[in-house]
């Protein structure tokens, strides 16, 4: 039996090449997928330029939950001309087609309701409410600014609230009440939820997620 003849380095190279490619769109597509932050909506937990891992194993099959940090496709003109920027250069706009460079044009915003829920602001305390539960939100910027637009809503189903945790400085479900789509996000625009921090290197971690959520998610309602 005579053995296998070898590729020439110049072939082996373009198929190595062409595999890692292949791999970085299915991860992109499947797993993760990085990102920037481009507005102070999410002050203090997410700062402008941020580069987040979002991933997206979470939703195989499950649905967003309460207090998730969620990357989602602008759902109706919510983005400014200068968020909504790609990478200027050829070489930046090839990575972010492969996944290896932080991807523009998308929103992250915090849930604070899912489909069913009656999200109130606000109560005698000024706190969100949510099924009528008041929620005691750490992760707020200035929590008194969350009472500046009284609302009451109830979530359709297949569709999200979503708030900045920058509440004075967020252009999240409440400023758009008066839109066709009532400020709402449809579930179909999420793409992932954050996950990990990778820039700047000294704020670099895992995104932490408070426990305000928790007994609602538990519950069912």
């Amino acid at each position: 039996m005579s053995d296998k003849r070898q590729l020439p380095l110049w072939q082996e190279s373009i198929l190595l090449v062409v595999t890692a490619m292949v791999m970085a769109v299915i991860v992109k597509a499947f797993l993760v997928q990085a990102f920037y932050i481009p507005s102070g909506s999410m002050e203090p937990t997410m700062l402008v330029n941020d580069r987040i891992l979002v991933q997206k194993v979470s939703y195989w099959g499950g649905d967003v939950s309460r207090g998730d940090i969620v990357v989602f496709d602008d759902p109706g003109n919510w983005l400014t001309p200068e968020e909504s920027r790609h990478p200027s250069n050829a070489v930046q706009r090839t990575l972010e087609v492969f996944g290896l460079f932080p991807t523009g044009g998308h929103l992250i915003k915090r849930v604070v309701g899912v489909a069913g829920d009656e999200v109130k602001c606000c109560d005698s305390t000024g706190h969100l409410t949510v099924n009528g539960t008041s929620l005691k939100e750490p992760y707020v910027l200035d929590s008194s600014l969350t009472h500046d637009l009284s609302f009451e809503v109830k979530v359709p189903k297949n569709h999200l609230w979503v708030m900045g945790d920058n509440r004075g400085n967020s252009a999240d479900s409440r400023a758009h009440l008066g839109d066709p789509g009532g400020g709402f996000v449809p579930t179909d625009n999420v793409v992932g939820k954050a996950w990990v921090r990778v820039w700047p290197w000294n704020r670099a971690g895992l995104v932490n997620y408070p426990e305000t959520f928790n007994a609602l998610n538990n519950s069912k309602q």
